[in-house]
This record gives structure tokens, C-alpha cells and sequence, in this order.
């Protein structure tokens, strides 16, 4: 810091920390597609489990577990990590499934919109004003899923149910009171018994893959914890770093990269009358972007 401003983007590490968390999320699918001969929910349950594993090996190492306390005492604050942890939840449920279904492009649309879906939410719920950019840019994006649900003759429901759950997941962990690392934590032991629940199951009727998988596999499905957890990790050390602004530019080379996988990794159909809804959002995407950042410098010169 200098002078009580954050550093140069040439010496701040937010911007490393940022562009790594998004880019092990933009290359997410291609990790989830090698675990295609799990069923989506058991690949749930192992996400829920290891990271659940993770996340407490790393708050017993850091010495961070106390701070779990105030959370777990506090009923009303309980129920709202319980809350976030259904919101999660789903919101993997339908990610993993549209990448073993073939839907990455659709769950990038997904990802793409959820900057203006919170925007939505914030003037809805919280009752903040939208600025003349903001709302352009929701009426561009608005265009474009009006576009692709008269194309596929229905909403595009994969890439809107991603935007939404996620945005309520925002919303609620935004006034949480705990870190990523010590929320992620309260979510994960909030699902964790669930999910060894529905593994036992399977295991009973003899219907869990993870047994009768190979090493290799099994690795792989060990491995979800740490791939979920460390780019969280990641994201949290770079929104202390940088501006938000700069975080809200950035975070879109995850749907980014997500959509650049789905068409030339996997080979996914994207009819060029698709492209024009895409475009109308990629344009809503560009003039957020912009609109944010004159707001963040507009914020910085206030504070000079």
C-alpha cells in the first residue's frame, strides 16, 4: 500500500491471485469431463466431502478454527450459512451435470450473466439505484436471453438457473460476518453429513462408483477438494488486493474460457444465430466493465 492506495497492477499480487483463481475456474470443465464416468451426484457428494476435508486441514493448520465459534453459537447466523450452503449446492448440482451433459457453453452463459443478475437483485432487494451504464446494460442482456428463448423456443434454464443461484448465494454471504476460508468451511460441514449420507447409500446398493473405480479415479474425485478450495482461496486473497472494479473486469475470463472449452475442447454446437443473443450479453458485459471501472476511478479521485 501506498499512501492508503492499493499498489500498481505491474506490483500487486491481487492481479496474479485474481487471474489464477479465474483461470482454474474457466478450466474447470475440462477437470469435472475426466470424472464422466461418475454419476453427477455422487461427483457432488465427493466435491462436498473433500473440500469439507480441505478447508479444516487449513483453518487446523493456520490456526483459524476458533473462529468457526461465533458462527456456530449464533442461530440466526447459522441458518443463513445453511441457507448459502443449499444456494451452493444446487449451484454445483447444475454445473456439474450441463458438463457431463454436454452443456458447457450453456453453463458459461450462466456465468457470463451473473454480474447483471446481481445487479437486478441489488435494485429489487436492497433497493440500490441503478446508473444509466448499469441499466443499459441489463436491457442489452435482457435482449439477448429474450433472443435465445425464442431461438431454442424456451429460457435458456441451465445458463439462468447458474446466474441465479449464485447471485443469491452473493447476496446472502455478502453480510456473513466470516471469511471465505471460515464460511466455505460452515457451508461444507453443513453439507458434509448429507453427502457421506448419500454416499453410504450408494455404497449400501452396492451403486457407488468410487468402489469399483481405479486408483486413478479415485485420485481424481480425492482431488475435487483441493481443486474447489484453493481457487476460493485464491479469489479471497485478491478482492483484499485490488479494487472491486478490477475484480468485477477480470472475472470474466472464467465464462470466458468456459465458452472458448465447451467449443473448441469439446466440441459443442453453436448454431451463428446463437451468437447473436451472446453478442447482445457480450455488449451488456462490455459497457458494465466500463461503466465499473469509471465508478471505481471516480471513487479513487473522491478519496485523494
Amino acid at each position: 500500500m501506498i499512501a492508503g492506495r492499493p499498489i500498481g497492477p505491474a506490483r500487486n499480487p491481487g492481479v496474479a491471485y485474481a487471474l489464477a483463481a479465474y483461470f482454474a475456474w474457466g478450466l474447470l470443465p475440462l477437470f469435472l469431463r475426466l470424472l464422466a464416468p461418475t454419476p453427477t451426484g455422487e461427483i457432488l457428494a465427493h466435491r462436498i466431502v473433500w473440500s469439507f476435508v480441505t478447508v479444516l486441514f487449513l483453518l487446523l493448520v493456520t490456526r483459524r478454527i476458533a473462529r468457526l465459534g461465533p458462527a456456530l453459537a449464533q442461530p440466526r447466523r447459522l441458518l443463513r450459512f445453511v441457507a448459502t450452503a443449499a444456494l451452493i449446492s444446487i449451484n454445483w448440482l447444475l454445473y456439474i451435470w450441463s458438463i457431463q451433459s454436454g452443456h458447457v457453453v450453456d453453463a458459461s452463459l450462466g456465468y457470463f450473466i451473473n454480474p447483471l443478475v446481481n445487479i437486478v437483485l441489488a435494485a429489487l432487494l436492497l433497493h440500490e439505484r441503478l446508473r444509466a451504464g448499469q441499466k443499459l446494460a441489463v436491457a442489452l442482456a435482457a435482449l439477448g436471453v429474450a433472443w435465445l428463448t425464442w431461438l431454442a423456443g424456451a429460457p435458456p434454464w441451465i445458463g439462468l438457473a447458474i446466474a441465479v443461484s449464485f447471485a443469491l448465494y452473493g447476496l446472502l454471504r455478502r453480510d456473513a460476518a466470516l471469511g471465505a476460508l471460515e464460511g466455505f468451511a460452515v457451508e461444507t460441514a453443513v453439507l458434509a453429513p448429507l453427502a457421506l449420507a448419500y454416499l453410504a447409500w450408494l455404497w449400501w446398493h452396492d451403486a457407488l462408483a468410487f468402489a469399483d473405480a481405479p486408483a486413478s479415479m479415485r485420485w481424481l474425485l480425492l482431488a475435487a477438494g483441493p481443486i474447489t478450495t484453493v481457487p476460493l482461496l485464491l479469489f479471497a486473497a485478491a478482492t483484499r488486493r485490488i479494487s472491486f472494479s478490477m475484480v468485477g473486469v477480470l472475472q470474466y475470463l472464467s465464462p470466458s474460457l468456459q465458452w472458448l472449452v465447451g467449443i473448441y475442447a469439446f466440441h459443442e454446437a453453436f448454431d451463428p444465430r446463437k451468437a447473436i443473443g451472446f453478442g447482445f450479453i457480450w455488449l451488456a458485459l462490455l459497457i458494465y466493465a466500463a461503466e465499473s471501472l469509471r465508478a471505481g476511478w471516480r471513487q479513487a479521485r473522491a478519496r485523494q
